[in-house]
């Protein structure tokens, strides 16, 4: 089990948005909800999630991972987070077809992530019933409204999707913050496993005669058969030296 932040930043006239989602499984658990009053300057918001993301009760496996919509806030606002010492998953939302990474030397590893991939991994849990809610989120019912007050369209000449009230209006950061966490959580989990590899052995097999020595002739040399036994075992040496 795994615990995924996701941080929609608001600007001036929008909330800012913080849900955080447990994976379990093929389950994705809403734990927490909470929405910033308006005009709440960011460093009193950076200082909430600092305090937020380090909460124990969060840490007990892995650290959570942080999920920050930087969209429209700029550098600046991030860069508060990164004060506070902070690790965290920066996204751009764009109209794309494909999540693209890119790498910077400052900001480390960025997404862009079109709308219908952080819409899907929030709306099929939410339609199918694996996404499970904690009793008594206050901010519950507002979410489900957000979400069910979105509107797909799809152009038939292109395909691509849109989606009205998309960072329109103060009535989609619970969303955003939710999908975010919601995207991550599904990333990682279809990223591949590694696989164990067997360490070499510290100690080579070593073989002794089969049958008796043959006289080469010469300076006396003997050839000695090839059976493969089992090892010899560490010396007391290199018991000391490997700590075995």
């Amino acid at each position: 089990m795994s615990f995924n932040v996701g941080l929609d930043l608001g600007q001036s006239s929008d909330y800012t948005a913080i849900a955080i989602v447990e994976a379990a499984g093929t389950d994705l658990h809403l734990r927490h909800l909470e929405r910033y009053p308006l005009r709440t300057p960011y460093p009193e918001i950076a200082d909430g999630v600092a305090r937020l993301v380090r909460e124990p009760l969060l840490s007990q496996r892995r650290k959570p991972e942080l999920i920050v919509d930087e969209t429209g806030v700029g550098k600046a606002v991030t860069d508060m987070l990164r004060e506070r010492r902070l690790t965290f998953r920066p996204v751009t939302i764009t109209g794309g077809d494909a999540v693209r990474a890119g790498t910077t030397r400052d900001r480390g590893t960025t997404y862009r992530v079109p709308k219908r991939d952080l819409v899907g991994a929030l709306e099929v849990p939410f339609h199918t019933g694996t996404l499970k809610v904690a009793e008594g989120l206050v901010l519950w019912p507002t979410l489900r409204e957000e979400l069910l007050s979105f509107k797909r369209k799809i152009d038939l000449r292109t395909a691509h999707d849109s989606y009205e009230h998309w960072r329109e209006s103060d009535h989609d950061d619970l969303v955003l913050a939710c999908a975010l966490a919601c995207w991550w959580a599904r990333r990682i989990a279809r990223l591949p496993k590694p696989r164990a590899i067997a360490a070499a052995p510290l100690w080579k097999e070593r073989t002794r005669p089969t049958d008796p020595p043959q006289y080469l002739g010469g300076e006396g040399n003997f050839a000695p058969g090839t059976q493969v036994v089992r090892s010899r075992g560490p010396t007391s040496a290199e018991r000391e030296m490997y700590g075995v």
